[in-house]
């Protein structure tokens, strides 16, 4: 096994190990589904929060149309369909969030994470496949999607059954990150324009901080809240992805 996957491996496994066996069970918290800006306009629950999902599935759908065109820069097209799955479950993600917001539940919540947690797992595929070799794609894409999508069926079932443990999902959501950023730090990809995914995940960090920071947002500025701003910074984040696709270029010597 190469030492760059077999190292990855192991902080992979250790910091797992290590988050289960420090961190209790965490439940949901019941203030999640009490957003600081419930407006209502044109006879819609929740306004902002709705409407702010929109471009999340434009952009969806111009990821799906121009990777189905083979207009974006990778070589999952004969392997896996990482990216095509990715850009089909950013759609997905903005149709399910606009439906836990119209009517926010734990029940509803369940399809606003369930296609995120693939969009982290088809990202990572693609990005260990691009960093450490396309043999990986076949090894990881099937089982990273299960994975990803157990995680939240686990938390929901869970939750309905009184013991709620978001551990997984957390896990699935976060270690990724720390993942990508080893990769670039031990290897090299073979694409121009890695920088640009450090803007991506420094895009993802503001849209959890505003998240986290709901309601002061939606105080100090009276207009916008937090959690309108998360959907915003998550489109900006899939902009830039879909940008880099679209500009990048092979390096032919590696």
């Amino acid at each position: 096994m190469d030492k760059k996957i077999a190292f990855l491996l192991l902080i992979l496994v250790s910091v797992t190990g290590l988050f289960f066996l420090l961190v209790e069970p965490v439940a949901q918290p019941k203030k999640y589904l009490q957003f600081a800006d419930q407006r209502m306009l044109f006879g819609i629950n929740n306004f902002l929060n709705v409407v702010s999902n929109l471009p999340l599935i434009l952009l969806g759908i111009c990821g799906v149309v121009l990777t189905w065109k083979r207009q974006l820069v990778h070589d999952n097209f004969s392997v896996t369909p990482a990216y095509l799955t990715l850009f089909a479950a950013v759609m997905f993600t903005g149709m399910g969030s606009i439906w836990f917001h119209l009517n926010p539940s734990n029940g509803t919540l369940l399809w606003d994470r369930l296609p995120m947690a693939v969009v982290f797992m088809a990202l990572t595929t693609a990005l260990f496949a691009e960093y450490l070799g396309r043999p990986l794609q076949k090894i990881l894409f099937y089982p990273l999607l299960l994975v990803g999508a157990g995680s939240v069926i686990y938390w929901h079932i869970t939750e309905s059954l009184g013991r709620g443990d978001l551990r997984p999902y957390l896990v699935v959501q976060f270690l990724p990150i720390l993942c990508i950023v080893l990769l670039m730090v031990i290897s090299r990809s073979r694409f121009t324009r890695s920088r640009d995914i450090l803007v991506i995940l420094l895009c993802y960090g503001l849209a959890k901080l505003t998240e986290y920071l709901d309601q002061q947002i939606f105080v100090a500025t009276t207009l916008i809240s937090g959690h309108t701003l998360k959907h915003l910074l998550a489109a900006v984040a899939i902009l830039i992805l879909l940008r880099m696709l679209w500009l990048r270029e092979e390096i032919v010597n590696l």
